[in-house]
């Protein structure tokens, strides 16, 4: 912050900069009822670079359009375990605030982000699982975790997020994001649920916007062969679907870098390489059929006129069957199908209906897929959840159409549940805190949504029933029925019903609606298509069929089956609404408010009627004036005390009594009167902004006598740890020279009896001596040195010697024991490894040492046995070099300084050799376990030790399978691959016949 070294982060301590910074909470404003004084104090804050201010527990986030120095892990330590309000504000603190209100209160929280498209509420979103990412406890299973949360964001930008005119990177979707935590506070696991996904992008994009961002990114990252597969061009222009919006290019986006974030993250969330091949098969598929023409026959038929061959292998269906369903339809009537040829204009829709249905279908699937990556996988005791949701703001564009109309619903009923739940929450505190309750006065916005949502009389069930209405239906028989039906209530309005001056800025096709953020106009064309998102019966039936996978999944043959008609989509949204509601009334809230200060994306540039318009929209100022009711200010009495204590001569340095008592003797010293304020349980309220200015005036007034009588506290103290320093030092110097003089007396005196004289050596010679001992074990039996011990400890030596002997024998021979019961007649070159001598480690040269930063990453988990392998890929059994470590709970494979797989003993289910003599083993890993790559297939000079090592550790020596021919092992999910082992003049491991790997065993004489 470039005001970070003038204005004290301490939230009271910068109220003696406001006139230049502004207050850090809104209630603090004199005129908290001005709209005027709201806006200047976000334009002094922004002009600081200071983007975030409260409305009490509300953060209010401006967007800087460039990189602030506020995000740094040393910033999360400092707002981390941090009191709320200590501190400026800052997303970290609320992120950390609901953190430790779960923690405690062991109870769920959610974080509501909201504000316009471009005012950065992906941004929040991720900056607040960033901090989580970071901050709460982890270990390498929960911070794979926190990865797959993380890499989960780009995914979704990919497939949910495109250009428009107001943002680059503009979420079209709604998404609630859960976070799951153990009673440790560590995150377990994810769920997300997506909203409203604006499917109508995919085939029409306004002037200046683009199509979703997956389909730019293909073109310009894909490989050339990827590409050729899929039959696709670079050029974004070759497509109709993606020059609607005439913007293939964006400055700010490089969609071929965002192409590799995205196929890097899609394996790290669980994505197999047969999945990703569908998924780009039914995008290159949506860009096929968007360049899908039609021809209209001389009798007014319609037929497709260019190539779908295509475009069926894409989407995995008989291309004769798609040719029908996309010129024809199925109707059924009295138990009849007939099947009737559709014209061109049905032809179009039918065409473009297919193409969103597989897009959003597949984008519904792709959540699906990163919710089971996320899923919990063992349910955990006392676990807790912090919900992330991130959804729309209010929208009014120059034209407004199904989709405003939805969005604005939602923001309706968001704004209902916020007011709600604030009311609810400053209520509980003035209970809590034994203060009387004052009723507020706020504009309840209940009328509005009972307007759109109330059953048979709301706006969404006017227009299911014209959609589901016999006979001709339009768009404008729609708006008839709303203004016969509610055209007298006072937050709506037509042309016909409007006054003189409102029809002349509205026209016939359009209705407005006064929302709690003020009026907007919607158009109806499109109302009743974009209701029924209806998909031709024999579309379905076509995709049903489909061998892709991910489709087959997408389009349930039930579907087509089942004659019960789907909901529609406005009353689809409205049940998920009811169904997010309940969600968070479940959960205690915390509310972002995003703005973006200009339309430019310009750092510094403040628009003060863009900022207003929001203000209102995000109803900051009904906000304002609920929290601002009774008490603008409110204070734990420690925290009061501490700060304001100076100011009287009984509370200053230290107060010893009742802490209510201390605020009340500090209150009245200052002069506070009985309206100013007051005292509840465990906290100070007061009412007016100007008693907390004057009192911290007051604070910056005394300040240079308070640092006066610091100074000489300061040096008192000072002077008497010098002192004590001083005293210490002459003390233990005093003890260094007798400790001294008693050594050299002791070594005089050595070889007498032990005694005063010599006790303080002798003891020391001993300590010296088992100490060196401990460090210098010999570490097999045939090594037979010794240290050599003192005089006084040469027949303990003798013992300790014979004990240790006894105890590296009794190991050896257990190894040995278990080595005869596995190998014994078992494998060729048993006779051979009779006599070998088994060592702790074969890692014996420089060149194969263990690396420091592989120690290290193990940490407490010491290394028991080392041995170079050679590890052959299950796929073209390519040869790598490996070192194999084992441990007491797990085995790791080190190519130099990376561990490159780590094997848990539980997860090992079998070893596997052959009978030959061979070096080759192959590890099955059980294939529940999704964290192990797989079977491991490894080469060893010192099999038979390695193996002997490895089974009793794992505690596996009953799981060690001797097999003479062939040994099977697991390439991918439900891929077998098998060993061959035979007799020849010398040892070679190469690729044999079938695909399998033949292992030629020297003949042994």
């Amino acid at each position: 912050l470039s005001l970070g070294q003038s204005v004290r982060l301490v939230m009271e301590g910068a109220l003696t900069a406001r006139d230049r910074v502004g207050v850090q909470d809104f209630v603090l404003l004199e005129n908290y009822n001005s709209e005027a004084a709201f806006i200047e104090n976000l334009r002094r804050r922004f002009r600081e670079n200071l983007i975030y201010t409260y409305i009490g527990s509300v953060l209010v986030s401006m967007n800087p359009y460039k990189e602030l120095e506020i995000y740094s892990k040393q910033q999360m330590d400092r707002y981390r375990g941090v009191s709320f309000y200590e501190i400026s504000p800052h997303i970290y603190a609320l992120s950390d605030n609901t953190y430790r209100a779960m923690r405690t209160e062991r109870k769920d929280q959610c974080i509501l982000i909201s504000g316009e498209s471009g005012a950065g509420k992906t941004e929040a979103s991720k900056k607040i699982l960033l901090y989580y990412a970071v901050t709460c406890p982890t270990n390498d299973r929960m911070a794979a975790l926190g990865d797959r949360l993380l890499q989960s964001n780009p995914v979704l930008e990919a497939f949910g997020n495109a250009k428009t005119l107001r943002n680059d990177n503009s979420s079209r979707f709604g998404k609630y994001m859960d976070v799951q935590f153990d009673f440790r506070g560590a995150p377990v696991g994810g769920h997300i649920l997506n909203y409203l996904l604006e499917k109508s992008r995919v085939v029409h994009q306004n002037h200046g916007e683009r199509n979703f961002h997956i389909f730019y990114q293909l073109l310009d990252g894909g490989e050339d062969d990827q590409l050729n597969t899929l039959n696709l061009e670079r050029n974004p222009q070759n497509y109709r679907y993606l020059v609607k919006g005439n913007c293939p290019r964006v400055s700010s986006i490089s969609d071929k870098n965002n192409w590799k974030v995205v196929m890097k993250a899609l394996p790290v969330i669980g994505f197999t390489e047969e999945e990703v091949q569908k998924l780009l098969n039914i995008i290159a598929s949506v860009l096929h059929l968007g360049n899908t023409q039609f021809g209209e026959g001389e009798e007014g038929e319609t037929y497709i006129t260019t190539e779908i061959s295509n475009l069926a292998r894409l989407l995995g269906v008989d291309g004769s069957a798609l040719r029908e369903a996309l010129t024809h339809k199925k109707l059924t009537a009295k138990g009849e199908e007939m099947i009737t040829p559709l014209n061109f204009e049905q032809a179009e829709a039918a065409r473009d209906a297919l193409a969103k249905a597989v897009y959003g279908r597949t984008f519904t699937w792709l959540v699906e897929k990163i919710n089971q990556s996320l899923a919990l996988k063992v349910h955990s005791k006392g676990s807790s959840v912090i919900g992330l949701l991130d959804i729309y703001g209010f929208e009014v564009l120059q034209h407004n159409s199904f989709e405003q109309f939805c969005i604005n619903y939602c923001n309706e009923k968001l704004q209902q549940l916020f007011i709600e739940l604030t009311l609810r929450s400053e209520q509980e505190e003035y209970e809590t805190e034994g203060i009387a309750w004052e009723t507020v006065q706020y504009f309840d916005n209940k009328i509005i949504c009972d307007l759109i949502e109330e059953k048979h009389k709301g706006i969404i069930s006017i227009l299911d029933e014209e959609c589901l209405r016999p006979g001709e239906t339009c768009d404008v028989s729609f708006l008839e029925k709303l203004e016969d039906t509610v055209g007298g209530h006072p937050h709506f309005v037509t042309h016909k019903l409007a006054n003189g001056k409102t029809r002349r800025v509205m026209s016939r096709e359009e209705f407005r609606l006064l929302h709690y953020a003020g009026e907007v106009n919607y158009n109806v064309n499109g109302f009743l298509d974009k209701n029924n998102d209806l998909l031709n019966r024999n579309l379905k039936e076509v995709m049903c069929q489909s061998d892709n996978q991910i489709l087959s999944h997408c389009f349930r043959r039930e579907e087509v089956i089942d004659q019960k008609r789907p909901e529609m989509a406005a009353t689809q949204f409205k049940n998920s609404l009811m169904k997010l509601t309940e969600i968070l009334r479940s959960k205690e809230p915390s509310y972002v408010r995003c703005i973006k200060p200009n339309d430019a994306k310009q750092p510094g540039r403040f628009d003060e009627v863009l900022v207003r318009h929001q203000v209102k929209y995000l109803g900051l100022m009904e906000n304002l004036r609920v929290r601002r009711a009774g008490f603008a200010y409110r204070r734990r009495f420690e925290a009061f005390l501490q700060r304001y204590k100076p100011l009287c001569p009984e509370t200053w340095p230290n107060w010893h009594g009742r802490l209510a008592d201390g605020v009340l003797t500090l209150v009245k010293h200052l002069g506070y009167k009985d309206e100013e304020y007051k005292l509840g349980r465990s906290k100070i309220f007061i009412r007016f902004p100007k008693t907390l200015f004057n009192t911290e005036d007051v604070l910056e007034a005394k300040k240079p006598e308070i640092a006066l009588t610091l100074q000489t506290s300061w040096r008192g103290y000072r002077e008497r740890a010098k002192y004590q320093r001083i005293r210490r030092a002459g003390q233990t110097t005093s003890s260094c020279w007798r400790s001294h003089t008693l050594f050299i007396k002791g070594f005089i005196y050595r070889h007498g009896e032990y005694g005063p004289e010599n006790d303080y050596f002798l003891d020391h010679v001993r300590y010296s001596f088992l100490k060196n001992l401990r460090k210098n074990l010999p570490k097999s039996v045939l090594d037979k040195s010794w240290p050599t011990p003192p005089p006084s400890l040469v027949e303990a030596s003798e013992h300790l010697q014979k004990l240790h002997m006894r105890n590296m024998v009794t190991k050896y021979c257990r190894i040995k024991m278990v080595y005869l019961e596995i190998f014994k007649d078992q494998k060729d070159s048993y006779p051979q490894s009779v006599g070998r001598l088994f060592l702790d480690s074969r890692l014996g040269t420089q060149r194969e040492q263990i690396s420091l930063k592989v120690v290290q990453t193990l940490g407490n988990d010491k290394v028991q046995y080392g041995v170079s392998v050679i590890k052959y890929d299950k796929r073209g059994f390519k040869p790598r070099p490996r070192q194999l470590l084992l441990t007491n709970t797990f085995a790791v494979l080190v190519d130099k300084t990376k561990i490159k797989q780590r094997i848990d003993y539980t997860a090992l289910r079998d070893i596997a050799l052959s009978s030959l003599s061979d070096g080759m083993c192959v590890l099955h890993i059980t294939r529940e376990d999704n964290k192990q790559k797989g079977d491991l297939l490894l080469h060893c000079s010192h099999s038979i030790e390695m193996v002997t090592k490895l089974a009793m550790m794992a505690n596996k020596t009953n799981n060690v399978n001797i097999n003479p021919g062939s040994i099977q092992f697991t390439v991918a999910r439900g891929k077998e691959g098998i060993i061959d082992f035979v007799r020849g003049a010398e040892l070679k491991v190469t690729k044999g016949r079938r695909g399998h790997l033949l292992v030629v065993s020297q003949r042994l004489l």
